[in-house]
């Protein structure tokens, strides 16, 4: 059956934009820029830590081993064998979490996705955004929600790091109803109600080397790849210019 390569581009034009209106509404506001360095190796040894502590309890990233950790990320074997592999038994293992999909899907009501490619279909300012925007909402099963990710499963797992911050919103009447006014919240920033172990700059700090890390882990070689990319833009550079002046002495004659 031939393929209709209109109808295709249409359905999927149609997708994109009805996807948009509600990627926006679950934002609930500007992403902050999470401004990671994948060139950063210390950044990325401490996400590697932040990750098998604090998320590969229900998280797995089964597209990357830990020999490749190793490799990339300045570790020997032993290192990665001592501080990171709690689920795995040989370095060429992936990365994946002990918790059963069933297991899961019984306590949290669906199995939690792979990180692996999350930063790619996700991004990375929308990760960071979402780890700094849990909030206290006593009417969820978790005593929390999210304001990027608004009746997220996701319990807030790095509450005792960052501690626990309420919604503040700006409330406007609207009078034009007399008889029923309706109130109009609108977020205007968080308020810290219990101080977690660390200062707001530590835990910035430590959600950005979490989020560096997984846009890593979402491309390894993406490093060699722009170092590739900038060969190949200067090859095509010297070569361009080689054909010009060769093009000039072989048309000098020419009027």
């Amino acid at each position: 059956m031939p393929i209709d390569r209109p109808a295709i581009a249409l359905v999927l034009g149609l997708a994109l934009a009805g996807a948009g209106p509600a990627w926006a509404s679950e934002s609930g506001g500007m992403l902050e820029h999470a401004n990671n360095d994948v060139a950063n190796i210390a950044s990325l040894q401490r996400g590697a830590r932040n990750f098998v502590n604090y998320c590969m309890g229900c998280h797995s990233a089964r597209y990357v081993r830990y020999s490749r950790l190793a490799r990339d990320l300045g570790l020997s074997e032993q290192q990665v064998i001592e501080n990171l592999m709690f689920t795995g038994d040989r370095i060429h293992d992936t990365m994946r979490s002990a918790l059963r999909a069933e297991d899961a899907e019984h306590w949290f009501g669906r199995e939690p996705p792979d990180m692996s490619l999350i930063a790619r279909s996700r991004g990375t300012d929308r990760i960071y955004t979402f780890l700094k925007s849990f909030y206290i909402d006593p009417s969820r099963p978790t005593g929390v929600n999210n304001m990027v990710a608004p009746q997220t499963a996701m319990p807030h797992v790095l509450w005792e790091l960052q501690g626990l911050q309420r919604a503040v919103y700006d409330g406007e009447s609207d009078t034009t109803q007399a008889a029923n006014p309706a109130v109009h919240k609108k977020f205007r920033s968080f308020e810290l109600a219990e101080k977690g172990k660390l200062t707001p700059q530590e835990f910035d700090q430590f959600v950005k080397d979490t989020v560096n890390f997984l846009d890593y882990v979402g491309e390894p070689i993406q490093l060699q790849r722009r170092e590739l990319g900038v060969r190949v833009l200067g090859f095509l550079v010297v070569f361009f210019l080689f054909a010009y002046f060769l093009k000039k002495e072989y048309w000098k004659d020419v009027k």
